[in-house]
C-alpha cells in the first residue's frame, strides 16, 4: 500500500550548506509522527521538501503516492506554521482563517458556500473556538492560534498535517487539547507529522518519532526514540547530563 509520506534519498543543498543529507522515511496513514532535532537539523527544509516547496538536489518526495505540489494543489496538505511565521496583526478573523482552508474548494470566486460556513462552523466547534471566531487572529492566545492553524486544517479537509512546532508558548489546556484533537484525526485517518522539542508531549501524543540530524538517526516508536543513549545522538552528550541531574 502506498504511504502517506514517503520520502526517498532526499538530499538538500543551501549553496554550499548541506541541510539534508539522504534523507528516506515513510508514514502510513493514520499515524502521529514526532519529529525531533535541533535547531540547524533539518526539519524546516524537510516540511518544505514535503509541502513541495522546494525541491531536492536528488530523491524525490511523494504525498499518497504523487508529487507534493499535485497533492498541495488538491487540498491534501495542510501546515500549521510557527508563530513568528505568521503576520499576528494582519486584519483577519479567525474564522477568515479557518475559511482559508476551504478557499480549494471554492473556485476562483472565492465565495463562500453554505457548505464552506458549515465546514468552518464544525471545525471552530471541534478546537473550542466557536465563542472567539470574530475575534481580530492576533488578539488570541498562544495556544489559541495554534488551535485556529488546526481548525483551518480540519476545515480543508486535508489527510495529511504538518505542525511545526505546535506546543511552543501555549498554555496546558492548549497542549491537552491539540493532543485530543490530533489522536482524534489519526483515528479518522488522517496523517501528522509534528516538529517539536516537547519531548514531554510525545508518549501521549505520537505513534512513532524520528530522530533527525540532517539524516535520518532512528525512526522508531516513542519510547524507544526517547531513550537518553537516543537523544543523545541528536542533542549531544547533554542530555544524558540532564537525565543523571533529574535523577
Amino acid at each position: 500500500m502506498t504511504a502517506a509520506i514517503e520520502v526517498e534519498s532526499v538530499t538538500v543543498h543551501y549553496g554550499e550548506l548541506l541541510a539534508l543529507d539522504d534523507v528516506t522515511l515513510r508514514v502510513e496513514r493514520g499515524r502521529v509522527c514526532g519529529l525531533i532535532g535541533m535547531n540547524g537539523s533539518g526539519k524546516s527544509t524537510l516540511f518544505k521538501a514535503i509541502m513541495g516547496m522546494l525541491r531536492p538536489d536528488n530523491g524525490r518526495v511523494l504525498i499518497d503516492g504523487v508529487d507534493p505540489t499535485v497533492a498541495r494543489k488538491k487540498g491534501g496538505i495542510s501546515y500549521v506554521p510557527q508563530s513568528e511565521d505568521v503576520d499576528w496583526a494582519f486584519p483577519v478573523s479567525v474564522r477568515d482563517v479557518v475559511m482559508m482552508g476551504r478557499y480549494g474548494h471554492q473556485g476562483f470566486t472565492r465565495r463562500p458556500r453554505p457548505a464552506d460556513r458549515r465546514a468552518v462552523a464544525e471545525a471552530l466547534e471541534r478546537v473550542e473556538l466557536t465563542d472567539v471566531a470574530d475575534r481580530q487572529i492576533g488578539q488570541l492566545s498562544g495556544g489559541q492560534k495554534k488551535r485556529a492553524f488546526v481548525a483551518r486544517g480540519i476545515a480543508q479537509g486535508a489527510e495529511i498535517l504538518l505542525l511545526d512546532e505546535p506546543f511552543a508558548g501555549v498554555d496546558k489546556r492548549s497542549e491537552v487539547t491539540i493532543v485530543r484533537l490530533l489522536r482524534e484525526l489519526a483515528a479518522d485517518g488522517c496523517t501528522v507529522l509534528v516538529s517539536t522539542h516537547d519531548l514531554h508531549a510525545l508518549p501521549a501524543l505520537a505513534d512513532e518519532a524520528i530522530l533527525l540530524m540532517r539524516r535520518v538517526l532512528l525512526h522508531a516508536g516513542v519510547e524507544q526514540v526517547l531513550t537518553p543513549e537516543h537523544l543523545a545522538m541528536a542533542f549531544g552528550l547533554d542530555v544524558l547530563e540532564q537525565d543523571a541531574d533529574a535523577a
